[in-house]
């Protein structure tokens, strides 16, 4: 097994698949071209950050590391929407300095973090929103039962647009867990067969073509959900050339889907008291 490289080391790939990516992308897109450039194996990138917390690869918790350290330090921002990109400072820097980048963060966090050393990554809380994510992926995983997770999908698919969201899940059907007609603009409608699958590991290029499989013939098009992740032979499998399309959906973009559609997640605003020293000023 390849050894993983450390968050900083993947800094560099993380910088690289941006500007590969036309220097802005998708938390997905971005790690699916670091897969691309780094060449780790399916065994590498099934390995789980914390098999207990939720379905996070390491690589995908490291990549998080190396995002949050490239954003302190001025190189990438991110928008609401989940997109990072690369900032003038990143386009116009000459030369980069992982430790370098690492070291002016943690300088700029130890002032803040008195109890626990900055200097061992492993022992940080991960930013706030990989933190609600691991806590979701904990609930979908251990707490909700099959129907109850298909029942989810079923009100995710009609927020999303979806019409006759039915699940139809029964043994010996290809793992086909229901169907659906997504209509695009009020005008087209495709004919949609969908699986949803609570995993903690990643999906392979097998289950994808069993899914398929089972589909020919019965839709336009497949939709596979998973709390999990996907292999990048299974990324592959879904859009092979002459092969019904398969549209994939990961842990990652379904806990932003859920936050979209506010569904099981709720925000809490939290009060600032700002002192108006001028208004004391009047009196």
């Amino acid at each position: 097994m390849k050894k993983l490289p450390s968050f900083d080391d993947l800094m560099r790939p993380l910088i690289d698949a941006l500007n590969a990516l036309g220097g802005s992308g998708s938390v997905e897109e971005i790690y699916s071209k670091v897969v691309e450039l780094t060449g780790f194996s399916d065994e590498t990138l099934a390995q789980l950050h914390d098999a207990e917390k939720s379905g996070l690869t390491e690589v995908g918790y490291r990549l998080a590391w190396a995002r949050t350290y490239l954003k302190k330090y001025g190189f990438l921002e991110n928008s609401s929407r989940g997109i990072w990109a690369l900032t003038d400072k990143a386009r116009a820097s000459k030369s980069f300095n992982q430790k370098e980048i690492v070291n002016f963060v943690r300088a700029l966090d130890k002032p803040q973090n008195t109890k626990t050393p900055v200097q061992d990554i492993t022992s940080l809380e991960l930013n706030e929103e990989q933190s609600w994510k691991e806590k979701l992926s904990s609930v979908l995983t251990q707490k909700l039962d099959p129907s109850a997770f298909e029942r989810l999908v079923q009100r995710l698919l009609r927020e999303s647009g979806f019409i006759q969201v039915e699940v139809t899940g029964r043994t010996g059907d290809g793992g086909i867990d229901g169907k659906g007609i997504a209509k695009i603009h009020g005008f087209m409608s495709f004919h949609v067969l969908f699986q949803c699958k609570r995993y903690k590991g990643s999906v392979g290029s097998s289950e994808i073509r069993d899914f398929r499989g089972a589909m020919v013939g019965r839709a336009d098009k497949g939709l596979f959900i998973t709390t999990g992740t996907f292999t990048p032979a299974a990324i592959k499998e879904a859009t092979r050339d002459g092969a019904p399309p398969i549209d994939l959906v990961d842990g990652d973009e379904l806990a932003d889907k859920l936050k979209e559609f506010e569904l099981g997640l709720k925000r809490e605003m939290v009060e600032k008291i700002v002192v108006d020293e001028k208004w004391f000023e009047g009196l």
